[in-house]
């Protein structure tokens, strides 16, 4: 039990010292996270267990989530003075995905975006390729029940960082799009929260 519990303590100490908590990924494409396709046992395959997990009810339907983060203190951030933090949520309705987001605040695939560029867009007229050129490719994406029905799917922006520094600030914004069948923008939604 003792041999255990040190080994168990070496281990936290091991990955302290090394500065990284949780397992590395990479942002997975489209193609490899088709959604209404890809099952929950696939993303699993693929990327391991998750971190965390919980469901909820979004439109009246249950939905389950599961998290991966990745950070460490030995890599390059996007902002000087923030923790490297990749994270992954992956969003489930009868074992299907219908919904992931990606944020990162690693220099080398940030998911950091210019939220000013929203007022460029306009609902009912704006189309799909217009966000993109403005916006560039998206970190998240959705289908129903992450949005109504009556939307065809709805695309994401996010990102999110934490100060090193001992004041453990944090901030975050999130900018989601969704489009009608004509694939024209329906619904601009933008959060934030916390300054930088």
């Amino acid at each position: 039990m003792a041999t255990t519990i040190r080994t168990a303590g070496l281990m936290v100490l091991l990955a302290v010292l090394a500065g990284c908590a949780g397992r590395d990924f990479v942002r997975p494409s489209p193609e490899a996270f088709r959604l209404g396709h890809t099952t929950y046992a696939q993303v699993v395959e693929r990327m391991g267990e998750p971190r965390a997990g919980s469901e909820m009810v979004q439109n009246g339907q249950k939905v389950r989530s599961v998290t991966y983060r990745y950070t460490t203190t030995t890599d390059t951030s996007w902002e000087t003075g923030v923790v490297p933090v990749r994270t992954l949520v992956c969003y489930f309705h009868q074992d299907r995905l219908v919904g992931y987001e990606f944020v990162s605040s690693f220099k080398a695939d940030s998911t950091d975006f210019d939220e000013t560029k929203r007022g460029a867009l306009s609902k009912g007229h704006s189309t799909r390729a217009e966000v993109l050129q403005f916006l560039g490719q998206p970190s998240a994406y959705y289908i129903p029940p992450m949005v109504t029905a009556t939307a065809g799917e709805a695309i994401g922006y996010a990102y999110a960082g934490r100060e090193a520094s001992g004041r453990y600030r944090s901030f975050s914004k999130t900018l989601r799009i969704t489009f009608d069948a004509q694939d024209r923008v329906a619904d601009i939604a933008y959060t934030s929260a916390g300054a930088k």
